[in-house]
């Protein structure tokens, strides 16, 4: 496939890409009207949100996220948390911090968990599978991860030779039809942004443990073989997965490993349990997009440069352990209307968004910096109400400029560390007009700030169809930064997958899909709802 934007794509990359133009535009939400989606929900009947694969071998992991004393600002130090060995026990604390229960939540009958990693709706399409070879106590294999247990369950064994040191790797699917349920034709958005939070979720994790990721580039067909996920026999009449991304996790400075391959004679275990006995609808637009989007064999990426020029990212001043950090992360449900957040929590929050070399999240994902937040802020104290934009790449700052109104003005804020690139564009009051653009809701206008991600679009699309999951996978990676710095800062961050698409569009004079709005997300002073009673995540393994 050509890497050349230039060069003019084969017929069958020149087709996927008009079912991908075709879907997104299909998809928007417009202020006459929202994509299309289902008539009525039944919440008796939501699709059973663990997946199990019956008659598997299941080994329960230890619990080491209590135990882990590795503080949130060291994750931010390269080389200042020992690397933990690889090992049964410290999978389970990855896991634990990636996918994992944080707690269970009930409010009169009605009871559901969160988890480590946020979802859509909380409906959680990403499913985790672990890639083991030399792990202490752990069998070779392909397993799956259970988190209502946290288990893993053997999905395949084989006679692998052995190796002088483990090896890891863990991999993310999705169950389309967790997010179809509830959100039709625009959920296959919501499942890649669900991707992105879940490799960031892995990334900060890994970090905790001392460890780094490695993403691996590998087409779809042969992750779809490797996860077990194209095995018809295993599935029957339950719900598909789509492969999304694979990563090698490095402890230390160890070096990458050749991808074991698993052999024909290799036995596999288990079959997959049905989510949905009662599907009432069906979205075929959404098996397109999947088809033309699936990342072909013999594919490569190469990540932007990290800027050499940015000094050490410093974080919140707490002394706040990472694990206990991570668990503590949720949506707000509402924020205190009329809350201030300081100027300097404000800076650190952006920092935290450009690409450091080392740090998380952004070596989960190895593709160049093409998403980048337009903010529209409320109440920041020491700086104007008004509408700004953050520039994540040097390059980013003349696109941007060349694509947005021409009457924005580009100035950069007094107050503001030189190596942050924020720019106003115009002052005002915005609070109504983010509120009607993110579906008429309230979060919007009552968090402190709130901002759109923008994704360099047409031209990372010219010839990678493919690209249009990359692009939601970092915007869900911002997110997650956002998410777990703001609790950091005592502050509460919420994802808005929900806005009106083109109307965002027009307010900032995009008159052309260079860029696209993917993505929102809100930042406040949380309100808690004394309804909602909070229990343990394993009240039994404790």
């Amino acid at each position: 496939m050509p890497d050349d934007p230039h060069v003019a794509p084969s017929a069958a990359v020149a087709e996927a890409l008009g079912v991908v133009h075709a879907y997104h535009a299909r998809s928007k939400h417009r202020l006459e009207r929202y994509a299309a989606g289902p008539e009525t929900l039944d919440w008796s009947a939501q699709p059973d949100p663990f997946r199990t694969y019956t008659g598997a071998g299941v080994q329960l992991l230890p619990l080491g996220a209590d135990a882990l004393a590795s503080r949130w600002q060291a994750v931010h130090r390269p080389g200042a948390i020992p690397p933990q060995p690889l090992n049964a026990d410290t999978l389970g604390t990855l896991l634990e911090l990636t996918l994992g229960l944080a707690a269970w939540k009930q409010a009169g009958p009605d009871r559901w968990a969160v988890r480590c990693n946020p979802s859509s709706g909380n409906l959680h399409p990403t499913e985790g599978y672990v890639l083991a070879q030399g792990l202490p106590g752990l069998a070779d294999g392909l397993w799956h991860y259970r988190p209502r247990e946290h288990a893993l369950e053997r999905r395949c064994a084989w006679p692998a030779p052995a190796v002088s040191s483990p090896r890891l790797y863990v991999g993310f699917s999705a169950v389309l039809w967790r997010e179809l349920w509830k959100y039709g034709e625009r959920a296959f958005r919501y499942c890649q942004l669900d991707a992105g939070h879940a490799l960031g979720a892995l990334a900060y994790a890994a970090a905790a443990l001392g460890w780094h990721l490695r993403p691996v580039s590998i087409g779809h067909e042969a992750l779809a073989a490797l996860l077990g996920l194209d095995r018809d026999a295993d599935f029957g009449k339950a719900e598909r997965e789509e492969p999304e991304l694979l990563v090698e996790v490095l402890a230390g400075g160890a070096a990458s490993h050749t991808l074991p391959v698993i052999p024909p004679d290799a036995v596999w275990h288990g079959q997959a349990n049905v989510l949905d006995h009662w599907p009432m609808y069906r979205w075929p637009v959404v098996d397109e997009v999947a088809r033309a989007s699936r990342r072909p064999a013999g594919v490569s990426e190469h990540a932007s440069p990290a800027d050499a020029a940015l000094p050490p990212l410093q974080p919140a001043a707490t002394e706040v352990r990472a694990a206990t950090l991570i668990r503590a992360r949720r949506s707000a449900q509402r924020f205190v209307r009329d809350a201030q957040q300081d100027l300097a929590s404000f800076l650190r929050l952006l920092d935290a968004l450009l690409p450091r070399t080392g740090l998380p999240p952004w070596s989960g994902l190895n593709a160049p910096v093409r998403v980048h937040p337009l903010l529209f802020v409320h109440r920041v104290e020491g700086l104007a109400a008004g509408v700004y934009v953050l520039p994540r790449s040097a390059s980013a700052v003349t696109t941007l400029r060349s694509a947005l109104s021409e009457g924005f003005t580009w100035d950069q804020p007094e107050g503001v560390p030189a190596h942050l690139p924020l720019y106003r564009l115009a002052d005002g009051t915005t609070a109504k007009i983010t509120r009607t653009l993110s579906c008429h809701q309230a979060l919007a206008a009552d968090c402190t700030f709130t901002l759109a991600l923008l994704a360099e679009f047409d031209a990372t699309l010219a010839a990678a169809p493919w690209a249009y999951r990359e692009l939601h996978h970092e915007a869900g990676l911002i997110a997650q930064a956002l998410y777990l710095h703001a609790e950091a800062e005592g502050l509460r961050g919420t994802g808005i997958g929900c806005f009106f698409d083109d109307a965002v569009h027009a307010l900032l004079g995009l008159a052309d899909a260079r860029f696209q709005s993917l993505y929102h997300f809100t930042v406040g002073r949380p309100q808690p709802d004394a309804r909602i009673a909070s229990e343990p995540p394993y009240p039994d393994r404790r």
